[in-house]
């Protein structure tokens, strides 16, 4: 790679007192991360409206993450060989077309549940081609000391737009129907490439041989990079075991334990949602306000810790049985700590998510930016599934409330645990 073009073209894109090519690139993802949610909140009501069934949800649900999983590694070595920009633009184009042929299946009255399905891998493939190349841009586009902060305000604006994007797809699929519903997504990807278009970014070509063999050769140079920096490695395995046990509560433990145990109404589960979006969007600013140019991830990490275990102990302790017989299973009291803590619970992820990130993204070469990311995006959502997997399995013979508690003292002690091995790698650098 050429370092004194790479540092040219950094300085061009970050001069000013504003700088437009980042306002540029959060505007797209602002649009298109508002159309998604417009329409992935209400496709779970449409299948069902449309005759599809529990099972047909969970397959669409698992069509929208397992191809961009599958993918994610050869997306890396893509977004390090080709135009990043190029490769943002082309997936939302194809997003835009993809979506917009639903529109006009659905307003000519010919739309089918298969169909839903075959553009929901499409989608998902794009999205696994374009989050690498979007990560591995990010730090192209600011300072490399105003990482922590950019990246906040990314997540903040990302959980602003998912807290929106429920209210205007009811309210779109409550008047006119599912047709407008794909309309808005499309078009939201169409500004979204369009913005994109407009940025000024200079690709710097690297010299790596073309074919099956090249693309693998590249694969492995990633995989290398990151087992052998320690500290990426680390917090890969950190961001892992985060995603493997934390994620399946929101998706497997709340629902159950909310339908089984609670005597609100759907509407109340609509509000707690609500409210974790919420949490994950004040944890986000705040991560920005109180570490924007931190050089450290010590002290993110351990407030963020801090912050997410208390309120995972908190939270197991609102699940026995005792405490339901104390506050009452359908009290306002208890509703108010319920969404009390899961507030907490979910601002103190994105006190680990966001300085995770931008700390790898610090740590890592552009030549390797997006084969890391890929890599560490396989690794850590790759968690996902199999948490929720083991959740429901263990949940099938042993108690929710004892399955949490024990779950969370596991949590205290691994976390300790890596962030005393992350503090030394980091000093070690």
């Amino acid at each position: 790679m050429n370092s004194e073009n790479s540092n040219g073209n950094e300085r061009e894109n970050r001069k000013g007192p504003v700088n437009i090519n980042f306002i540029l690139f959060l505007f797209g993802r602002v649009v298109s991360d508002t159309g998604t949610s417009i329409q992935m909140m209400i496709m779970p009501l449409y299948i069902i409206d449309a005759g599809g069934t529990a099972a047909t949800v969970g397959v669409f649900s698992f069509l929208s993450l397992m191809p961009a999983l599958l993918v994610y590694p050869f997306a890396g070595v893509i977004g390090d060989r080709r135009n990043r920009k190029i490769i943002m633009v082309v997936t939302d184009f194809v997003n835009a077309g993809a979506i917009l042929g639903l529109a006009l299946l659905s307003n000519w009255g010919v739309m089918r549940l298969s169909f839903l399905l075959i553009v929901q891998v499409v989608i998902s493939l794009m999205n696994g081609l374009f989050e690498p190349a979007t990560r591995g841009m990010l730090p192209q586009l600011v300072k490399k000391e105003e990482l922590t902060r950019h990246n906040s305000i990314v997540a903040s604006t990302r959980s602003a737009s998912i807290l929106l994007g429920p209210v205007i797809g009811a309210l779109l699929y409550a008047s006119f129907g599912v047709t407008l519903v794909f309309v808005a997504n499309g078009v939201s990807f169409m500004i979204s490439g369009i913005s994109e278009m407009i940025i000024r970014y200079t690709h710097i070509k690297q010299e790596a041989p073309d074919g099956p063999k090249g693309m693998l050769n590249d694969l492995f140079e990633g995989v290398r990079f990151v087992l052998q920096n320690k500290l990426i490695r680390k917090l890969s395995f950190f961001l892992l075991v985060s995603y493997f046990v934390i994620q399946p509560i929101f998706s497997v433990i709340l629902p159950l334990f909310f339908k089984k145990s609670l005597s609100f109404s759907d509407a109340h589960y609509g509000y707690l949602q609500t409210i974790i979006i919420l949490g994950a969007l004040i944890g986000s600013v705040m991560v920005g306000y109180l570490f924007g140019k931190e050089v450290r991830m010590s002290k993110p990490l351990v407030m963020g810790s801090s912050i997410l275990l208390s309120s995972m102990f908190i939270f197991s302790i609102l699940l026995f049985p005792k405490s339901l017989y104390i506050f009452g299973n359908d009290s306002t009291i208890y509703f108010i700590l319920l969404a009390s803590i899961l507030c907490m619970f979910s601002a103190g992820s994105m006190f680990i998510s966001i300085p995770v990130q931008s700390f790898i993204q610090q740590a890592t070469p552009n030549e390797y930016m997006s084969r890391v990311f890929s890599l560490v995006n396989m690794i850590s959502r790759g968690g996902i599934p199999f948490g929720a997997l083991m959740y429901g399995t263990i949940l099938e013979r042993a108690e929710m409330h004892w399955t949490m508690l024990i779950t969370t003292v596991l949590m205290i002690f691994a976390m300790t645990m890596l962030l005393i091995s992350l503090s030394r790698s980091y000093s070690d650098r």
